[in-house]
């Protein structure tokens, strides 16, 4: 039987909590409002305000415009402000925005191959995960978004994802029928289906007020993401079946990135000057750690985002306490059914993939 690791004794919940818990991580220098930019670079994202991720998009405002000698400036649009994420990825792809940093899955709509990285129960451990991303794929998956209209600046992380509900999830039996919020990506979707739930593809934006109307009866993601977008609000249970390893990923326009200087490209390639350092001589808690020469890399800036959501993952749980919803841990057992299930969702994938796709899987398989 599952082990429940918190009960519904209280129903109250202290306003802020969560925002409390999700402190900013990257904290920069301010840009100085009054000069006039020569660049700008809007960053679209769907991350809620007062998360790492959303701090770690602000943070790049400062690291930027230092870095680029006051000539860019960075304006991130949070919580889904540009359009929901398939739509920004689009926009991104044809330059009307710069920059876009969201879910992997999402960025798939316009590079099928990338769907493999989200495929449920692949990668067994966050560690594996930076491993197998940070190394064997990097170099792979620049040239492919770089082929399909995008340049790559850098991953973070959302997470391990969980399910979310108005009900009680012991085994697969528990979500057979169940109208449950999928992301819209075919391999989110199929996986939903592997396991007996009725997959509803719809925006983060609507997802709470679907609880709320019974358009939905939960959804997957991260105790991270569940917090900040309020979605907790609208469950009475979080079960840890810990589907799918999220990254978060940043990507530029390309067609943009090659109308900038040959200077400040540099910028997303390992040039970015690193954080000011305090009156002790230390960088600022939390920021991205500059090598020797005091420089920033894409893997420095990858480090900074992951620490930022792993720093408060135990926290967020505890949150769920507080909030009188009831979390429960599968048993060993019990995950495995889920897992061997989910396999399904691998097969489809592999059946309808593209010669770079199942090039990209099968490299991503033999490197775990």
């Amino acid at each position: 039987m599952p082990r429940l690791l918190t009960s519904p004794t209280r129903r109250r919940f202290v306003q802020g909590s969560a925002a409390a818990a999700i402190a900013p991580f990257f904290i920069g220098r301010s840009a100085r409002a009054a000069d006039s930019p020569e660049f700008t670079m809007k960053i679209a994202t769907a991350a809620p305000p007062e998360t790492p991720w959303a701090n770690q998009m602000k943070g790049l405002k400062a690291l930027m415009w230092e870095g680029s000698g006051k000539r860019l400036k960075v304006k991130p649009y949070l919580g889904a402000a540009l359009g929901d994420e398939q739509y920004t990825v689009n926009e991104v792809k044809r330059g009307a925005i710069q920059c876009y940093g969201g879910s992997v899955s999402a960025l798939s709509s316009a590079v099928p191959e990338l769907a493999c990285i989200e495929l449920p129960y692949l990668f067994p451990t966050e560690k594996k995960a930076d491993a197998v991303i940070d190394g064997a794929l990097f170099a792979d998956l620049d040239a492919l978004l770089w082929d399909r209209g995008f340049k790559l600046f850098f991953f973070s992380e959302n997470g391990y994802r969980s399910i979310g509900s108005t009900f009680p999830i012991n085994s697969l039996a528990d979500l057979k029928g169940r109208k449950m919020r999928s992301q819209e990506s075919q391999e989110h979707i199929d996986t939903w289906t592997a396991f007996g739930a009725s997959p509803v593809p719809i925006s983060v934006t609507e997802v709470l007020p679907g609880l709320q109307t019974g358009v939905v009866d939960g959804f997957d993601n991260t105790p991270l993401f569940a917090f900040a977008a309020s979605w907790y609000q609208g469950i009475s249970h979080f079960t840890l079946t810990e589907h799918i390893y999220q990254p978060g990923i940043v990507v530029l326009s390309r067609k943009w990135y090659e109308t900038l200087p040959p200077e400040i490209q540099a910028l997303f390639t390992g040039k970015l000057p690193g954080p000011a350092l305090d009156a002790d001589g230390k960088a600022p808690k939390g920021s991205p750690d500059a090598d020797a020469d005091g420089y920033v890399s894409q893997l420095e800036l990858s480090k900074a985002g992951r620490r930022g959501v792993r720093a408060i993952k135990g926290q967020l749980l505890g949150n769920f306490e507080t909030a009188g919803i009831t979390v429960t841990k599968l048993s060993a057992s019990e995950k495995a059914g889920f897992s061997s299930t989910a396999m399904i969702a691998h097969a489809k994938f592999l059946g309808r993939a593209s010669t770079e796709g199942k090039a990209l899987f099968k490299k991503l398989t033999d490197a775990l």
